[in-house]
């Protein structure tokens, strides 16, 4: 059934160019399906003095409300994310998100109570998720977050207060760049 539901949308992407390189949305609309950080600009190349801004790449001609609403986000967030909060968030419309699944529940309690800012150890985060021995199972449910930035599971760090593996190691600079950034601009 999910399957079905899903494949009746008509899915669009919209690209971004950010601090953290291209960000691809994808949603129909519904809601927001996924968004990727591709990863396309090395940490090296990356200047600390970078804009730190998010300008549409490439868009189809129609977006639906929620994309638009996505992307208006985004853009707050990169560049006064402070304002970010007080934005209304798009629906979400990827099957991971709905129902009462342990990684949806997860995904939502994080997003209602981890804000702006703020960090929460893996295992504070599974006791604030109403099971203080599933540590893994958040990992694994972070793992599978398909609207990171969105639900900020960079916000969840190791006990140790390291940042911990994102995007299953690969984007470990990343998540370090987003805790800084959020640190920095809510000094500000």
């Amino acid at each position: 059934m999910k399957k079905q539901r899903e494949s009746q949308c008509t899915q669009k992407t919209i690209s971004l160019l950010s601090p953290l390189g291209t960000i691809q949305v994808s949603g129909c609309e519904n809601g927001v399906h996924t968004i990727q950080i591709l990863m396309d600009v090395a940490p090296a190349e990356r200047s600390s003095k970078a804009p730190l801004s998010c300008v549409v790449n490439d868009s189809p001609a129609e977006t639906s409300p929620e994309m638009q609403r996505c992307v208006e986000w985004l853009q707050a967030y990169f560049s006064e994310p402070q304002t970010a909060g007080s934005l209304p968030l798009p629906a979400f419309h990827h099957p991971a998100l709905q129902g009462d699944a342990f990684t949806s529940r997860v995904l939502h309690v994080l997003l209602k109570n981890v804000k702006f800012g703020e960090t929460v150890s893996y295992k504070r985060f599974a006791e604030m998720a109403g099971n203080p021995r599933a540590v893994r199972a958040v990992g694994g449910a972070m793992r599978r977050n398909p609207v990171p930035l969105l639900i900020p599971c960079h916000r969840v760090i190791s006990s140790s207060g390291q940042s911990g593996p994102y995007m299953s190691g690969k984007g470990d600079h990343l998540k370090q760049w987003l805790l800084t950034h959020e640190r920095q601009r809510g000094e500000s």
